[in-house]
């Protein structure tokens, strides 16, 4: 049986504990909300536009699709552990005091003493475009190594959700089957959430489309970008894409600029999702050990995959209009708004205006990270009525607005 090992939020902000569907609260359960396993490096962004043999300087910072929604959550005042292998260099102390400069628990951080720590450059060109240009220097890096056996399950099955992306998977042939046994169901596991996030110049065999759907079948929760999987897939279209991956119980399909929308399918029998019965073997949704009998859960936002599906419920919301300064770490912060609200219990509609939010903070800010609003604000605007929320529009700053102030369109 995993244990695990839980500690209040620590965030700069006050901290705001997550509430999940049912009467059980956190403070009373004290535990890791979200595990987010995956290579962070350190990231330089470039003083001024141009091509990178033109630009005259860097900026330092950090960038990873899972430390950014490792991050992302843990400045929303979740409890979050971000689980990897850094270098034992300068850049793996300055990515580990920086992620944990955020409040993420990094006790499950790896220091290889063999291998550095990954670096990349990038322009500040908008990456879906062909001026835009990235440097990689993560061959053969510490993150690399990761495999079965190398990561402590203590670490790993530590929350409610784990969270890994297609990322890790391409990063070498450990990295594969470590990704492939987390993503094989087996009783106990916590929910698994996976960014597909296909990045088809880290695969070199070509093999990353079929990959990618293989573990996305895995998991429980599936984010996917409608033009990744048109690309990765030859699949055009929420329900094509649902068609492929009915394995699942929550598929979120993003759709850039017109919204997101999310299939949810009630699940019963054997896994955490509606069922009100007794569960086997496993952990209980509180942090603490199964005791046989479920009181409340997660409820069906992340149940996990289980006998007696049933049909989907379809939920789409329009995205914001956003004065973008930067595209890159919107997907990561969109996933981790969209875990923010399931890990509080909160309908579909909710979790993927909060994820839109989220997005929108990082979309108006250079790097990779943005501020993220406070609960109450990020509430009151998820709450809004669909004409409100159809005429708001945001620019840099506005997580720092007043009410007043983001509400004018």
């Amino acid at each position: 049986m995993v244990t695990r090992h839980g500690d209040r939020p620590r965030v700069g902000r006050a901290a705001r504990s997550p509430r999940v569907t049912g009467t059980v609260d956190t403070d009373l359960h004290p535990g890791v909300g979200v595990v987010c396993l995956g290579e962070s490096m350190v990231t330089f962004l470039p003083s001024l536009p141009g091509r990178l043999a033109d630009v005259p300087s860097f900026a330092r910072t950090i960038g990873g699709a899972e430390s950014n929604v490792a991050c992302a959550l843990a400045a929303a005042g979740h409890t979050v552990k971000w689980v990897s292998r850094v270098g034992a260099d300068g850049f793996g102390d300055h990515l580990v005091d920086a992620i944990a400069a955020y409040g993420v628990d990094t006790s499950g951080v790896r220091r290889d003493p063999d291998r550095p720590t990954g670096i990349y450059f990038r322009t500040a060109t908008d990456r879906a475009t062909d001026a835009h240009e990235v440097a990689y220097y993560r061959a053969g890096s510490a993150a690399s190594a990761m495999a079965p056996g190398t990561l402590s399950y203590d670490d790993l099955w530590a929350g409610r959700v784990l969270h890994v992306s297609g990322i890790t998977a391409a990063l070498s042939d450990d990295c594969l089957a470590l990704m492939r046994e987390l993503t094989a169901r087996a009783p106990g596991r916590p929910l698994v959430s996976f960014d597909v996030n296909h990045r088809p110049g880290l695969w070199r065999d070509g093999s990353g489309a079929r990959v990618l759907l293989d573990l996305a079948r895995g998991a429980d929760l599936v984010f996917v970008g409608e033009d990744e999987a048109a690309d990765a897939w030859d699949l055009h279209g929420g329900d094509a894409i649902r068609a492929a991956l009915p394995e699942p119980a929550t598929l979120v399909v993003k759709r850039g600029s017109a919204g997101a929308t999310v299939y949810e399918r009630e699940v019963g029998g054997t896994g955490r999702g509606a069922d009100t019965g007794t569960r086997g073997t496993g952990r209980g949704v509180d942090g603490g050990a199964d005791t046989g009998t479920r009181g409340t859960g997660l409820g069906v936002d992340i149940g996990t995959g289980g006998s007696g599906r049933g049909a989907d419920t379809v939920t789409s919301v329009p995205a914001l209009r956003v004065d973008v300064v930067a595209p890159v770490g919107a997907g990561d912060a969109f996933a981790a708004g969209f875990l923010s609200a399931t890990l509080r219990g909160l309908p579909a509609a909710a979790r993927l205006r909060h994820g839109h939010l989220m997005a929108a903070a990082t979309l108006t800010v250079p790097g990779d990270l943005g501020t993220p609003p406070s609960r109450a604000d990020a509430d009151r605007l998820a709450d809004l009525d669909d004409a409100a929320w159809g005429t708001l529009r945001l620019g840099p700053g506005w997580t720092a607005a007043t009410e007043q102030e983001v509400r004018t369109p």
